[in-house]
Formats: structure tokens, sequence, C-alpha cells
């Protein structure tokens, strides 16, 4: 759906429960923003006691006193029934402002909900803050961070991500939920905005060139991780596209879910062999590594300490470190107040559950 399709949509008016069925699967409770869930009528407990996330939208071009102090009172209430929830702020709509506005206003946003918390001895809450709108990539960035919250394996993603990267001449490097758009992990350098975008546009370009001429795409190849596809006999979606500044984008794809897309310099593809070799390195490793997530803790700690996905032999490649492949379960909560929201309907906002 376009941004400009969104307008259309009419605002949400009854708690929605959304399944999300991807490599990540969550629960999205969608409530709208005039709907008190604090009535008594409402099981605080069940709402926020396996909530992983909270998400409140607040629209940036409205009068947003009044949505402060909703926060404040959900912020509160959420956390004294769960206090591992994580908080997030969508400061959303900020495509009508200018530069200097969206700072100032995320600035007073921040400062007001924070000095409301601390008079209420409440200063260890932690929310974090993301200027968002739906005519830009800045409403996926954010719902990214968000997930990458509810990942208990993304310190050791990241690390495999920078190990491949290092050793592959590769500048940025990013891990994507397919359906979603979403990246899950990142090496630990610097996000662009820019490169972001390109890397998030190239899952679209691959998608819709491979239905019209592919045999098979990422959506249709398999996303088991039998022999077949450990040994590289399942077909694998893969492509390149050279920009017109010196750098190339370089799209490989995990299972049916995931894709690893990289931004790197067009010389370095004299390595493809050594890059493409790395790159099945990390992909066992990401198996293995959900693999003992879906056992449980008595896995992970028969495993012993996490390993790197790969180590360097002489010639500078990598070993595999391991094979196996699953699912992470996560859970989105979100609430949005006044017409501030991600897909641009009004008065809308979210609870999620956890399965």
């Amino acid at each position: 759906m376009s941004p400009n399709e969104t307008l259309f949509l009419e605002s949400t008016s009854k708690i929605v429960k959304d399944d999300i069925i991807s490599f990540i699967d969550f629960q999205i409770w969608d409530f709208p923003g005039q709907l008190d869930f604090f009535d008594p009528a409402f099981d605080s407990d069940a709402i926020f006691g396996r909530c992983g996330a909270l998400v409140f939208v607040i629209d940036s071009q409205d009068d947003y006193l009044e949505a402060l102090q909703r926060l404040y009172l959900t912020v509160t209430r959420a956390h004294k029934v769960n206090p591992n929830i994580s908080f997030e702020v969508l400061i959303h709509k900020v495509d009508g402002l200018s530069d200097d506005h969206k700072i100032e206003t995320q600035r007073d946003i921040h400062q007001r909900i924070s000095d409301e918390l601390m008079d209420a001895g409440l200063d260890s809450i932690h929310l974090s803050f993301y200027l968002t709108s739906i005519y830009d990539h800045s409403i996926y960035e954010a719902f990214s961070k968000v997930i990458q919250k509810l990942i208990p394996q993304l310190p050791t993603l990241e690390n495999l991500l920078n190990i491949l990267c290092s050793n592959s001449g590769i500048e940025k490097a990013f891990l994507f939920d397919v359906l979603s758009k979403i990246y899950i992990a990142t090496d630990s350098s610097p996000v662009d905005m820019q490169s972001y975008e390109l890397c998030s546009d190239m899952i679209d370009v691959v998608l819709d060139v491979s239905s019209i001429y592919g045999e098979s795409t990422m959506e249709e190849s398999s996303g088991s991780s039998g022999p077949a596809e450990r040994n590289g006999n399942a077909a694998e979606a893969h492509a390149i596209i050279k920009l017109n500044n010196g750098m190339a984008l370089y799209l490989r794809e995990v299972n049916k879910h995931l894709a690893l897309v990289c931004l790197l310099r067009e010389d370095n593809f004299e390595k493809q062999g050594l890059i493409d070799y790395n790159f099945r390195c990390f992909r066992e490793a990401v198996f293995d590594l959900f693999e003992l997530r879906r056992r449980g803790p008595a896995a992970l700690e028969a495993s012993g300490p996490p390993r790197k996905d790969a180590q360097q032999d002489s010639q500078g490649h990598q070993e595999p470190s391991g094979r196996g492949a699953g699912r992470v379960p996560g859970s989105v909560v979100s609430r949005g107040e006044g017409e501030g929201e991600a897909n641009g309907r009004s008065g809308n906002g979210r609870v999620g559950k956890r399965y």
C-alpha cells in the first residue's frame, strides 16, 4: 500500500488483533486512541503481562499535551504490571515539519515526559523516541529498533555480521525480514539512512523482477534447513545491483524469511568467491544460533559459551561454526494518541501479545 492510499483508511474503532507470521512471530493488539483500556472492564494483567514492547504514537502536528498525559498514565500502569516492557514513542507525521522543528518537538516531548516520571520517582523507566513518517523509511527503521530489542540473540547476530564484513570487504550489511522489510540486525558501523533505503528497496526490486522472470523467488523457496539447503543445492535468491558511484548492492537469501543485503565497493567483487564462501559460513552460524534458541535453555547451556560465526584461516577464509534453523517469537505492544499512527490512520494504538 502506498502512503497516499492510507488517506482512505478508516480510523480504528475497536480492538483488532493481528498475527504477524514471519521470521519473528508476534501478535499485535491495535487499540483505538480514544479507548481507555485502564477501565476496570479491562484486565491490565492480561494486556501487559506478556508484552514485550509498548509503542505509543504521538501526532507531531497536533497539540500533544493531552497525549503526553495519556502516555504517562499508560507507561506507569504498564510498568507496574510488567517492569520488563520496552517503551517506544513514535513522534509521527514529521514529514510536514522543518528539521529544526523536528528536533525541537522531540526535545520538548522527551523533556516533559522525563520530568513527569522523575517527579513520580520513576526515573528508572527508559523511553526511546523516534521521528517517523510514512513518506520515507523512518517508520521501518523505528520498528526495526523495536523488534531488535525483542531478539535475545541480537548481540551474537551483530558479531556475526561484523566478522562477515571485516573478512569480505563489505561496507555495510543488513539482515532483513523479507515480509516486513525491517532489519533484525546490522553490523556495528553507524546506520546511514540513504544506505538503509537502498538496501530496503533492493528487496522489492528483486521480488518484483523474480516474480516475472525468475523460476524461484525468496517467497517461494524453501525455508527449511535440511541437507539440500545446507549443501547449497537448494534454490536461493541472489542479486547484484551496481550503482553509478562505484558501489554495489549484493543480496543473498538466507531462508524464505531472511535476506542479507550488503553495500560494498564494486572492486571487491573480484573476490566474489570469497564473499560467497563467507556468506555460507554466516548462514550456517545463523541456523545454528536459532536452532539452539528453538530447542530451549537446556540446549543453550549444553552448547557452552557462544561461538563466533566463523574463524579465519591462514588464507583469510572463514570456517563454518554450526548449522540449524528456527524462529524466535517476539511481541509488540503499541498505543497511539491523536492522529499519529504508523500507517497514517488517526487515533490508533496497538497492543501486542507474545506467543
